[in-house]
């Protein structure tokens, strides 16, 4: 049966209510039109029920804002009633389009901005919500989720301070560690893998890939990331491989010790389409060395998968390493925001979460289960065989 023809004839959580906060909009705005049309068609015993009303509504949005006095001070405002209501609040930490003045200073707007933002809507709401959940992609400081040193825990203090703040469940995707959540363990906490959305972007855009493990392999750029990578090469039944990365630990440079090289654990790559997963392209430069590497052993065309697109250096070295060869494809979502530049390239594929994330929205105001939607296997075993099959995805 189509996800779009869920059956949730459990009773709602309370009224929904999605908050997209300006970091979020484009995205939140996909998410509304989902819920929207998927409401509008469904027929549900109880709708005559009290505990239906505003069911169907044009929009689920929650008219907010985040003003800013000229010293850059905020403050958050909810220009409608959430008494009772079940609310969602999306936020972008890695949004640096966004700008706000300070003293005629134009300042960006970084992850702390952000955060505080989504702290200020939460301040707002004052209690009168029924239930808080905040989807926040990119989790906040996650790149912080243990002290090697004498460190700050931010992610750690991120999350309590949420769940302090009233907040019930935290929704992110692909958690750099996702064992941060220890650091509230009586909330509700899911990281969402993305590898259903990156199989159907890669087969809708390459017509004649070969999906077995004589002519494709799954790579890790890490050992941190091999899980990532070992789950997507069981459901498609590839060969999984990794790289090392072998660090100085006596230096460090922009906040972390620089790789020396870049050692292979694995099979043989030769003329095999390969692909690079991983969480997140920052730099790139991580990425970039390793599609060398496996380029030096003669790999055929190499996939560069990721779930945030940061390219915090530019498209510069991607231009180059597509040039060169050395990359076919780069495939990464829109959990993150993304430049008309990234957009425009020839060889990027962009993978939409938003009807996914309508998925997990729809389905935990029903107060049902999300973990068929968590766990992706059967619907990339069913898009594999339409591929396979010839059949339009």
């Amino acid at each position: 049966m189509p996800n779009d023809e869920r059956n949730l004839e459990t009773i709602p959580d309370g009224a929904l209510g999605l908050i997209p906060l300006e970091s979020c909009r484009e995205l939140g705005c996909k998410v509304d039109q989902y819920l929207v049309g998927w409401r509008e068609k469904r027929l549900h015993q109880h709708e005559s029920e009290l505990a239906f009303r505003d069911y169907r509504r044009s929009s689920y949005i929650i008219s907010t804002s985040v003003p800013r006095f000229g010293t850059g001070e905020a403050k958050g405002v909810i220009k409608e009633s959430v008494r009772g209501y079940d609310l969602y609040l999306m936020v972008d930490v890695t949004n640096y389009s966004l700008t706000y003045t300070v003293c005629g200073h134009k300042n960006h707007m970084s992850p702390d901005d952000h955060y505080a933002d989504l702290k200020r809507i939460i301040a707002a709401v004052g209690g009168k919500a029924r239930r808080i959940t905040v989807i926040i992609p990119f989790l906040y400081e996650s790149r912080q989720h243990k002290r090697t040193a004498r460190e700050s825990l931010d992610c750690a203090l991120a999350l309590q301070e949420l769940t302090a703040m009233g907040v019930d469940n935290i929704i992110t995707f692909d958690a750099h560690d996702p064992r941060v959540q220890n650091a509230i363990p009586l909330k509700g906490f899911e990281t969402v893998q993305p590898a259903y959305q990156f199989i159907k972007g890669i087969l809708k855009n390459v017509p004649d890939l070969k999906i077995d493990s004589k002519h494709m392999m799954i790579i890790s750029p890490d050992e941190g990331g091999t899980n990532r990578a070992v789950y997507l090469a069981s459901v498609l039944g590839l060969d999984v491989g990794m790289f090392y990365k072998r660090r100085d630990y006596s230096k460090i440079v922009d906040g972390r010790n620089p790789i020396v090289a870049h050692e292979f654990l694995g099979s043989s790559v030769e003329g095999m389409d390969v692909i690079i997963i991983d969480d997140m392209i920052s730099s790139g430069e991580s990425m970039i060395d390793v599609a060398t590497e496996l380029k030096k052993r003669k790999a055929n065309r190499i996939f560069v998968v990721a779930t945030f697109g940061l390219f915090t250096n530019g498209l510069e070295k991607f231009d180059k390493a597509v040039a060169d060869g050395i990359i076919y494809k780069v495939v990464t979502t829109n959990l993150t925001y993304q430049t008309p530049e990234l957009l425009s390239k020839p060889y990027y594929i962009n993978c939409d979460m938003s009807k996914y994330i309508a998925y997990i929205i729809d389905t935990l105001n029903h107060d049902s289960s999300i973990s068929d939607l968590l766990n992706p296997y059967e619907r990339i075993e069913r898009l594999v065989s339409k591929y396979k099959a010839g059949e339009t995805l």
